[in-house]
């Protein structure tokens, strides 16, 4: 087995430029909806794993090292913001919507079937999830990179020079999911600001009108024609007509 002493050391590449627009932000506002909480906490994770992968590094902890910044630990945090903003756009497109319903004087019992259930919610999450397709080929090369500078001698150092950029193309690919993101929430946003406008224009169904009117004027026309002699009355009515009349 190889010494850990011929091993070359496993130096971590700063991320932060590599990370490009996902650091900075884009200034963008989809529609209204602010991201830079979730843009902040994703950098921030992928920062904070970087630096667990120095300090373990430092101390020889080659594995470890190595896992800090792992294909899981990158899904991990790109999963986490997904969900998060996920949960968000849920939270605001049913208070739009029940807005909106409220506004028409939608009967409750429609408004509970116009909010999200749970298979919408889980079809936001997976379109929204859908922008990270680019970032999954960089991580497969981290993970296959990873595992030969683990065991990387000086004979080797392309092992570690390979490892070590396959790290930086991930933060390049992190930010340009991070831009499919910020499209697949305008899109998202749209595809409900549609379906909002659908429910503002409701309007209370007029046929029951309509017919209890029509059955309105009939009946006080078949009254009107019997009580006038023009229709012969009938024996029910005749009753009722005799009783009311023996009480007054």
């Amino acid at each position: 087995m190889t010494s850990s002493k011929l091993l070359l050391p496993l130096r971590i590449p700063e991320l932060g430029p590599s990370l490009g627009k996902l650091v900075i932000g884009t200034g963008r506002a989809p529609r209204g909806v602010w991201l830079d909480q979730v843009r902040y906490r994703l950098v921030t994770r992928v920062i904070e794993a970087a630096g667990e992968a120095r300090r373990l590094s430092a101390n020889d902890e080659r594995g470890p090292a190595v896992d800090a910044l792992s294909r899981a630990a990158w899904l991990a945090a790109w999963d986490e913001a997904v969900g998060t903003l996920a949960s968000a756009l849920v939270a605001r497109f049913n208070a739009q919507l029940d807005a909106e319903a409220r506004a028409v004087r939608m009967p409750r019992r429609l408004r509970r079937r116009v909010a999200l259930d749970q298979g919408e919610r889980r079809s936001v999450a997976a379109r929204l999830g859908s922008s990270g397709a680019i970032l999954i080929p960089a991580l497969d090369d981290v993970e296959r990179c990873g595992e030969a500078a683990l065991a990387a001698t000086a004979m080797e150092r392309e092992a570690v020079s390979a490892w070590q950029e396959s790290l930086k193309t991930a933060a390049r690919r992190l930010e340009a999911a991070w831009l499919a993101l910020e499209d697949a929430v305008e899109a998202e946003t749209a595809r409900w600001a549609e379906v909002a406008d659908r429910v503002a224009q409701w309007r209370k169904p007029l046929w029951p009108v309509w017919v209890f009117g029509t059955l309105g004027l009939l009946l006080a026309a078949w009254l009107g024609l019997t009580f006038g002699g023009y229709l012969p009355a009938p024996e029910w009515l005749l009753r009722w007509w005799d009783q009311g009349v023996s009480r007054l």
